[in-house]
């Protein structure tokens, strides 16, 4: 297997430390010991970490002015995707049994538990940032602001989880909110702790967000469980939008192009070589995999 370049290995064990920080806080004495242990389960049993290494990154391309602050930032964003997987698997929404080739939260610990750890995990974020405000208060503040936009319900994760329960679901919508809002929050934030300017580096976020899920779509479609780690037809069995029955796989397959080409093209310039190198390896896994699953 191919060794990871050496600066997702830097960038995956600054959000690995980070994390195991944020879970000690979470689990500290007083946590019951079977919350404590799904907590640990939800965040520490696998996950590419895509948007907290997309966080550094961004704030390394700005200058990288408050690094203990990215830190918290791309620990943050990571909790509260954590929280969303958690869930999302539970039987009022997806209902899947398995999450990263392991039992989801809610089939190793029940339902209640797992409702509580997503609930935890959300809190958690917050508090990682509300401790980060020692260094820098108002970018502190500001970065919260971004996360809770993130997870809130015209634009954010809610919203996403929403327009699935609606009776006639805007793909687009769905898709901007439910994926691509984390993925701009992660340019975002990371440009405001870099010492950047979020704006510039919002339309980066959003495309790879919105590839991202376009390449989740097609691996619902045509991917394989096992080697997922999770199951597939979801969409399909639920009567959920995707961009592959939308479009067709062949549609679909164009559209996730053009938006790594979009990807590639919101780069802001003068970070180009660090940015696109990172950019260029997130699109060459995303369609890798749908090669093999075709």
């Amino acid at each position: 297997m191919e060794k990871e370049p050496s600066l997702d290995r830097l960038l995956v064990g600054r959000v690995e430390r980070a994390l195991e920080g944020a879970l000690a806080r979470a689990t500290a004495p007083g946590c019951p010991p079977r919350l404590a242990q799904a907590l640990r389960e939800a965040v520490l049993s696998g996950g590419s970490r895509v948007r907290p290494q997309l966080c550094l990154l961004t704030a390394i391309a700005c200058g990288d002015a408050h690094p203990a602050l990215a830190e918290s930032a791309a620990c943050a964003l990571e909790l509260l995707h954590c929280a969303s997987l958690v869930h999302d698997d539970l039987p009022c929404f997806d209902d899947a049994d398995t999450r990263r080739g392991r039992p989801s939260i809610h089939r190793a610990f029940g339902q209640p538990l797992a409702v509580l750890v997503g609930d935890a995990l959300i809190v958690a974020a917050f508090e990682t940032l509300a401790r980060a405000a020692v260094e820098a208060p108002i970018r502190a503040g500001q970065l919260a602001a971004l996360l809770a936009r993130a997870a809130g319900t015209t634009r954010g994760l809610v919203a996403g989880q929403a327009w699935e329960s609606e009776p006639a679901p805007d793909l687009d919508r769905c898709h901007r909110a439910k994926t691509g809002a984390l993925f701009e929050a992660a340019t975002a934030m990371g440009a405001l702790a870099g010492g950047g300017d979020p704006a510039l580096w919002r339309p980066l976020g959003e495309c790879l967000g919105r590839a991202y899920q376009a390449a989740d779509d097609l691996r619902d479609l045509t991917g394989d469980a096992v080697a997922l780690g999770k199951p597939i037809g979801r969409d399909a069995a639920l009567g959920r939008p995707n961009l592959g029955r939308a479009l067709g796989l062949d549609g679909a397959r164009a559209r996730l192009g053009d938006l790594l080409d979009a990807a590639a093209a919101a780069i802001p310039g003068g970070t180009a070589p660090l940015v696109r190198a990172w950019v260029d390896r997130l699109a060459g896994k995303l369609t890798s995999a749908l090669a093999r699953a075709a």
